[in-house]
């Protein structure tokens, strides 16, 4: 039987705006570039997965307007099962507006619109999907009432993995408790922990928040320091490095971080937690070299022979 990643989360238009810095509130700046591209955390992480061999179903739901069409054949051009890709009438397909500097840092606004319609019926009509997949991969850019039956219903199926992403004041704590593992970057460690001014040398703080909210594992992405992560068998927390490059924008490394991991996870059972974070900081690293969210996203082919 074939291995498949499910993932249920969002779709996105990135509408991308290149700057020398990120304008200060009320300041016009003159940007030197403007794209448009295809992103969305949900599909983001979905690509990077299909790009490394995942065989992938996404559950998804995209605006009536041209641009969910052409989202749609994109899907399908990533060989992303899209059975349970569901176009919604008089929606348009999220937007995210995107400032991205010279240093490769970056500020995203985003508009819901047909995510927020995804819905716990869309879930239940793809239980079986859901259910016979290795890995269950959600993140916060829908609403999170289907994330919450997804999760329930994918319970004790594989590994359920969680991107806090953006980050959520007073989530269901079933949430928590039913991800097999809960994961965000430092920012968002912050929000939802209450934690300010996280970092490597205080993360066991917002870790140990975290589980008395009721996750499992955590890991917390730091960027260019790597991540850390720890269970609630071993609440000691392990930091991962990764290698530093030269960022040209840094827009989607997470999504690929995430995507990798699930990949990992489902093909390579046999490697442990912290060799899927090193070797899935390694292709985020790669994502950082190249301009755009997809665009940026590595395919197997071009990533050396040692990460598989």
């Amino acid at each position: 039987m074939t291995k498949t990643i499910a993932v249920v989360g969002s779709c996105m238009i990135d509408s991308i705006v290149y700057s020398s810095r990120l304008p200060k509130p009320g300041e016009t700046l003159l940007g030197s570039k403007y794209e448009q591209g295809f992103g969305g955390k949900g599909a983001n992480q979905c690509v990077t997965a299909a790009r490394l061999g995942a065989s992938t179903i996404f559950i998804t739901s995209l605006g009536s307007d041209k641009i969910g069409q052409s989202y749609l054949e994109k899907l399908k051009q990533e060989n992303i099962d899209i059975s349970y890709a569901k176009i919604q009438n008089n929606s348009h397909t999220g937007v995210a507006q995107i400032i991205v500097t010279e240093t490769g840092e970056n500020s995203i606004v985003i508009v819901q619109g047909s995510n927020a319609l995804l819905s716990v019926k869309d879930v239940i009509d793809a239980r079986q999907k859901i259910q016979s997949a290795s890995v269950l991969l959600c993140q916060f850019e829908t609403s999170l009432e289907p994330i919450l039956e997804a999760l329930t219903i994918y319970q004790g199926h594989g590994t359920s993995i969680v991107n806090g992403a953006p980050a959520v004041s007073n989530v269901d704590p079933n949430i928590f408790k039913l991800s097999d593992i809960f994961c965000v970057n430092e920012t968002e460690a912050e929000i939802m922990t209450g934690i300010q001014c996280i970092t490597i040398s205080n993360a066991q703080k917002a870790i140990d928040k975290l589980f008395s909210l009721g996750c499992n594992t955590v890991i917390i992405t730091f960027g260019a320091e790597g991540a850390v992560h720890a269970t609630q068998n071993n609440k000691k927390l392990v930091h991962t490095s990764t290698e530093i490059l030269k960022a040209v924008d840094t827009t989607g490394a997470g999504d690929a971080f995430l995507g990798a991991l699930a990949y990992y996870i489902t093909y390579h059972s046999n490697l442990s937690l912290e060799e899927c974070i090193r070797r899935s900081n390694r292709i985020a690293a790669q994502s950082v070299l190249k301009a755009g969210t997809q665009t940026s996203l590595p395919y197997r082919k071009d990533l050396p022979i040692e990460l598989f």
